[in-house]
């Protein structure tokens, strides 16, 4: 059996404008710099698959607990990375499981 993390955090973005996508992953990197999360990382979407190509960029995080979720989106950090990406993107969707 393998070690799974408690609480897995998913988000995907699209941009309003593609030749923002670099200006988002900035603003999503932003996040990196929150110590809740016990891995994290901001991907671009390879887009290989041909039926779906609306998601431009992910945010994969892994969290100990709710807690530690919910301590990693108070962080002021967490705000600012709000702030610079929303006017840029289109679409948001957040899983968490």
């Amino acid at each position: 059996m393998t070690l799974r993390p408690s609480l897995r955090h998913v988000v995907f973005f699209s941009a309003k404008d593609k030749a923002d996508v670099p200006r988002i992953v900035e603003g999503l990197e932003m996040l990196s710099g929150i110590t809740h999360s016990t891995f994290f990382e901001v991907r671009l979407n390879t887009q290989s698959d041909a039926l779906s190509s609306e998601v431009d960029v992910i945010v994969y995080a892994e969290f100990d607990s709710a807690a530690a979720l919910a301590a990693y989106k108070a962080d002021p950090l967490y705000e600012a990375a709000i702030k610079a990406v929303r006017p840029l993107r289109d679409m948001r969707i957040a899983a968490d499981f």
